[in-house]
């Protein structure tokens, strides 16, 4: 207990102590914290679609779901709304199979560690996400990290390390979580094709933001496999895996974090369904709203000259010192802004910031003045 206290301490002492927030609503771009209201920057549901109480009511009116599958999928917990979904996922990329996980981190782990063993490698974009890297560990291979997006660096690990293994794997994440900024599929392509790789991409936060159909950057493209969430963009829960239909049978037979997890209940299941298929255009109206309101901010950043990697709605703005970020956090809040100072170890030390994420329901003006405010401090 000494030593957890000590630990304690010094993340104190470092600005990088942790409280869960006391959130007591949320509802159209505005969340209410401890009492107060705030504009809400730090939300993944980019679509607004979370909090829209019309269409929660639409659902409701004409569905009957269990609210528990009361067992892993592999002995009672599957039932036809599993396979709705996948099919629909599936659909989206044109791939053969698709499998659904409780969570992004469960998936990305789960894939990893099934597919990468003793005498296999995964090369991995350094500013991927935990749940990548914890796959990584986890699976009994080797793991080397390239550069952030450094693909000529990339390609001089596989050209001195890929004779060494059996299988390898290439993995990033597309709309990358913390800058913004989006990976070359194009060159991951031609060197998974050029050193015999696979090619996972993880598409957690271009999901319905970005891309043809909704499907981020890899869509008629070769990539085995990808992952996505539904928690975010898609304002539901879970998230999943598709790839060929061996790949999937695969994961099924050997992927821990899905064998050992009791299933996401069938209504949460029917609902994202019902959104990707009935609600489509709905989605669709979101998603322009989106897309206007990204245009509008990346050209306010280059009026006033404020350089970010961003190229998509997560607008990353970084202070570097943990003890500033915090501050600039709470004099944010004090004008009725919520964005949490984002610092080690989500981010590399160093690079605390404040990660600005833009949904359907934000608003420019809400921006400028948060800028007006940074730029202040």
């Amino acid at each position: 207990m000494k030593r957890i206290a000590e630990e304690l301490d010094l993340l104190k002492n470092n600005a990088q102590f942790r409280r869960i927030p006391d959130i007591e609503s949320k509802s159209n771009g505005k969340i209410v914290v401890e009492g107060k209201e705030y504009v809400n920057f730090a939300s993944n549901d980019y679509l607004g679609i979370s909090t829209k109480q019309n269409l929660r009511q639409e659902f409701l009116r004409n569905s009957d779901y269990l609210m528990s599958a009361a067992s892993a999928r592999l002995l009672t917990g599957s039932s036809p709304e599993y396979k709705e979904l996948e099919k629909t996922a599936a659909g989206l990329w044109n791939k053969e199979a698709a499998l659904i996980f409780n969570t992004g981190y469960q998936c990305n782990l789960g894939v990893i560690s099934a597919l990468i063993g003793k005498g296999d490698v995964v090369f991995s974009d350094k500013l991927n996400h935990a749940s990548i890297i914890d796959g990584m560990q986890l699976s009994r291979g080797d793991f080397l990290r390239y550069k952030h997006l450094d693909y000529e660096g990339l390609e001089n690990m596989l050209k001195t390390k890929r004779s060494q293994y059996n299988r390898a794997l290439i993995v990033s994440e597309s709309v990358f979580s913390m800058d913004g900024d989006i990976a070359d599929i194009d060159k991951l392509i031609e060197l998974k094709n050029k050193y015999d790789c696979l090619l996972m991409i993880d598409e957690a936060h271009a999901f319905c933001c970005i891309g043809e159909n909704f499907t981020g950057v890899s869509l008629g493209k070769d990539v085995d496999i990808i992952t996505a969430t539904f928690g975010k963009a898609v304002g539901s829960f879970g998230a999943f895996c598709t790839a060929s239909r061996p790949i999937i049978d695969y994961l099924i037979n050997k992927a821990r974090s899905f064998i050992f997890s009791t299933s996401i209940p069938p209504i949460n299941i029917a609902w994202s369904n019902w959104l990707l298929t009935y609600k489509l255009n709905y989605l669709k109206e979101q998603r322009a709203k989106l897309d206007s309101l990204v245009y509008e901010v990346h050209t306010i950043l280059n009026q006033r000259g404020i350089i970010t990697p961003s190229s998509s709605h997560i607008i990353p703005i970084l202070i570097g010192d943990n003890e500033k970020t915090v501050k600039i956090s709470e004099a944010l809040r004090a004008k009725g802004f919520y964005i949490p100072a984002i610092r080690p170890p989500t981010v590399p030390q160093g690079s605390s910031r404040l990660r600005i994420s833009l949904t359907a329901d934000s608003k420019t003006e809400d921006f400028e003045r948060v800028l007006n405010i940074i730029q202040k401090d």
